[in-house]
């Protein structure tokens, strides 16, 4: 079985089967049919499934040209996974969100799995990218896969390899970021190198699939970290009335020992909210505190309110309330020029300003209509063209994801009070007020 398999990796006649065709997923496709081999792409949302088979891309930085030409490599997309035994690698890229509770929501890996489970068979290879706490691999899958009497590591083979994708940086691609990959057993693991070394530029193998999973939450939990310090330093900086973006350009000039992180209304992304909370979950049952990690999560958490109150603070100074005032928020995206929501803090913030009584709008060029959204209110709205007299109609602009496509010159003008949030008016004015 594996040299069955190792081979048809090296020829390029496997069959690959992506599991989740969202902002891992589909690029991930992209790139395994740029080199030959043949994609089944799996999601359970029909709208996605028909819009790829139509030709229609659903991710903005993903080109409707670019969807075409993974159909014309053989592309299918399906919600059948029935047509799992037409693989011989199988790649999970699946949500892992947070309950109500902010304990780990594994529904969507194990469901996944256990409708893949029947139809396994010997020779093929089940990968999982996505995001999770140390054991999942060997405690959740494993036992899964050998209910079906296959021997791992003899006639199947099971890996952990994270997905490492950033939407919007032009400076990395799916296939020059190096890919972390940790194996169930050595075979497991060589079959998972051989599988991403033929598409990705470079391998990281690692001796077991927690040491892999272990590895993708250090990424994360260092950036919320070091968010939540620099945030933290804001608050600070702002209490002196010290610009904290000078501060950070300032320190950013060291050349050794310092990496400049950035503060902000919140935390957003499919990551850097989410994974120190798996961690800090799975540290418990070994009795350990993640003291530290609990605190940046805090104060990371807390953002939101710091910038309601900079809101607030500001109207007060121009004898207005919150309540009554119309506010416009700049970006709902989690980061700028993306079209991703997931987990954003601007929708965080639109909900707390309209609780306390504000009418809220929004603009963005990268979400025309605010979507449904799983575990936020929906906002009947669609993004409000930036002209001139627009703006000038708001109380407040709200600057909370910071795009480069919005004219800030155009909004420096007319806007009668900007709250930014961001970083970006490094000038002075009487009324931008930095939060």
């Amino acid at each position: 079985m594996l040299t069955d398999l190792l081979q048809k990796i090296d020829d390029r006649t496997a069959t690959i089967g992506i599991v989740g065709l969202g902002y891992v997923g589909l690029p991930l496709a992209l790139r395994f049919a740029e080199v030959g081999y043949k994609i089944i792409g799996f999601d359970i949302d029909p709208e996605k499934v028909g819009q790829l088979m139509a030709g229609r891309s659903y991710i903005e930085h993903i080109s409707p040209q670019s969807v075409a030409r993974l159909l014309a490599s053989g592309f299918e997309a399906t919600t059948d996974y029935a047509r799992a035994t037409d693989a011989d690698a199988l790649i999970l890229c699946v949500p892992t969100p947070l309950d109500k509770h902010r304990e780990p929501d594994l529904s969507y890996v194990l469901n996944t799995t256990d409708a893949l489970v029947h139809y396994l068979r010997p020779g093929q290879l089940l990968s999982l990218e996505s995001t999770t706490y140390p054991g999942t691999t060997d405690e959740a899958l494993l036992p899964r896969i050998q209910s079906r009497g296959l021997e791992v590591g003899e006639d199947f083979f099971l890996v952990y390899s994270p997905e490492r994708e950033d939407p919007g940086n032009a400076k990395f691609t799916t296939q020059t970021i190096p890919k972390v990959c940790g194996g169930v057993t050595p075979n497991c693991l060589k079959v998972g190198v051989a599988l991403y070394s033929s598409v990705i530029d470079r391998v990281v193998p690692v001796s077991s699939t927690r040491a892999a999973e272990l590895t993708k939450l250090l990424e994360n939990i260092h950036r919320a970290v070091n968010i939540g310090l620099v945030n933290e330093m804001k608050i600070v900086a702002d209490k002196m009335d010290i610009d904290i973006y000078e501060v950070i350009r300032a320190a950013a000039t060291k050349p050794f020992g310092f990496v400049p992180y950035y503060p902000g209304p919140g935390l957003g992304g499919h990551c850097i909210p989410i994974d120190p909370f798996y961690l800090t979950w799975k540290a418990r049952e070994y009795g350990v505190n993640t003291r530290f990690i609990e605190l940046a999560g805090e104060v990371n958490s807390a953002m939101p309110d710091f910038v309601i109150g900079k809101v607030v603070g500001a109207l007060n100074d121009r004898r207005k309330s919150l309540n009554g005032s119309r506010v416009l928020v700049l970006g709902l995206a989690y980061k700028k020029n993306v079209d991703d929501m997931r987990e954003s803090p601007s929708v965080v913030l639109m909900e707390r300003m309209e609780n306390l009584g504000a009418t809220i709008a929004y603009s963005d060029p990268h979400i025309p209509v605010f979507p449904h959204l799983r575990d936020h209110r929906h906002f009947n709205l669609t993004s409000v063209e930036l002209t001139p007299e627009n703006i000038a109609g708001f109380d407040c602009v709200l600057i909370a994801t910071d795009h480069d496509r919005f004219d800030y010159d155009l909004i420096k003008q007319h806007a009668q009070l900007i709250v930014d949030s961001r970083g970006r008016y490094l000038e002075p004015a009487n009324h931008i007020v930095r939060s």
